[in-house]
């Protein structure tokens, strides 16, 4: 039973910071040790809160969860950069402060984020992850996801591999 009640919208420009926050908390706790520490903070660092004014007001659209009027996620939704793959629309980011991890609020933020790609048009939906993130792949499988395909993305000199899992 869930005491908490969450609410999953659209972010505006007044969420930037909130925004920027949760990708900071978010970003140093699960990649810490798996990109290269100059890496992630550059990383970090240009993903300040002008970058996030900037990607809310920008096609890609910002999906934000608060739990109890608090901000603590979001998600990045928009067409499917993998032209060559069959899902239409993609899931780019879905995080969540660390202390809301766990609790089911990740499932909701992805369920809006399919819901708004399916209301788009959008047949399929794609989530790249890091190869070396155990969590975040039982997450996408327990949400259904299949495995479709491998990549590789470079950090630095360090090369990591990346899968998508696809959803019809």
């Amino acid at each position: 039973m869930r005491i908490l009640s969450s609410d999953v919208r659209p972010a505006e420009m007044a969420d930037a910071v909130s925004v920027a926050t949760v990708h900071w908390q978010a970003w140093q706790q699960v990649y810490a040790g798996i990109i290269p520490h100059r890496s992630l903070q550059d990383m970090l660092t240009r993903r300040n809160v002008s970058w996030w004014q900037r990607a809310v007001s920008s096609e890609a659209t910002v999906l934000v969860l608060e739990v109890q009027g608090k901000l603590v996620g979001y998600a990045t939704v928009g067409l499917s950069r993998a032209r060559a793959l069959l899902p239409e629309g993609e899931i780019y980011e879905i995080y969540l402060l660390p202390e809301y991890q766990g609790l089911g609020f990740g499932r909701d933020l992805f369920t809006e984020a399919r819901r708004l790609l399916a209301s788009l048009g959008c047949k399929g939906t794609i989530c790249w992850v890091l190869d070396d993130l155990q969590q975040a792949k039982m997450f996408f499988s327990a949400l259904g996801g299949k495995p479709l395909a491998f990549s590789r993305s470079q950090f630095g000199d360090t090369s990591l591999g990346k899968v998508s899992f696809c959803w019809d």
